[in-house]
């Protein structure tokens, strides 16, 4: 005769996915309806550079054209954050700015190569507002959204200066002068 032991395992001893998978088998067997949603398109519009979805209120990027705008209205985004220059090759700010009304995007433009105090406040005040998420945050490269975001998560979101940065460069934050930038705001008590 064969002897089956079974072991009594905790919660935490299961991974984060296998505790999904039993939770929702167990609400299948109770006959609880269950409902998944369509997740956020996590891929970047067609002709968008350097995008990364941040999480499912906010995106980052670099380059995008003015016809991106419908896909990003279409994948559930409310506002667009810009960075960019009007002279800039590409930057097409004023018909961006139609095609966002058009669409019905809020578009929020803080043009800046070399970012101020002033444009950081005005970054933070608009990604904090609930109103506008989910948010899609654009420049040239995402150099200066890496800048900007490494901001935000350090004083809005009470991350460490490592992690941030770590996160900031893998959004696109290259560029020495936008690093020294947002650590010396960071570190400046305001």
């Amino acid at each position: 005769m064969m002897k089956v032991r079974f072991t009594a395992m905790s919660a935490r001893s299961f991974r984060p996915a296998t505790r999904m998978i039993v939770l929702l088998v167990a609400l299948a067997a109770l006959g609880v309806p269950i409902v998944v949603a369509e997740a956020q398109r996590d891929t970047a519009p067609a002709g968008v550079s350097n995008y990364t979805r941040v999480d499912a209120t906010v995106a980052c990027a670099g380059a995008t054209p003015v016809q991106a705008l419908h896909d990003l209205k279409k994948s559930g985004f409310v506002s667009v954050i810009n960075f960019r220059m009007p002279e800039e090759p590409g930057a097409n700010i004023e018909e961006s700015k139609a095609t966002a009304a058009k669409v019905g995007l809020k578009y929020i433009h803080l043009p800046h190569r070399t970012p101020t105090s002033e444009i950081a406040e005005a970054f933070l005040k608009a990604v904090a507002d609930p109103a506008n998420q989910p948010v899609y945050i654009h420049c040239a490269s995402a150099n200066r959204v890496g800048a900007m975001w490494f901001i935000k998560r350090v004083k809005l979101d009470g991350w460490d200066v490592d992690r941030a940065m770590k996160e900031a460069e893998l959004i696109g934050l290259r560029a020495e002068n936008l690093k020294t930038f947002a650590l010396d705001y960071v570190s400046a008590k305001r």
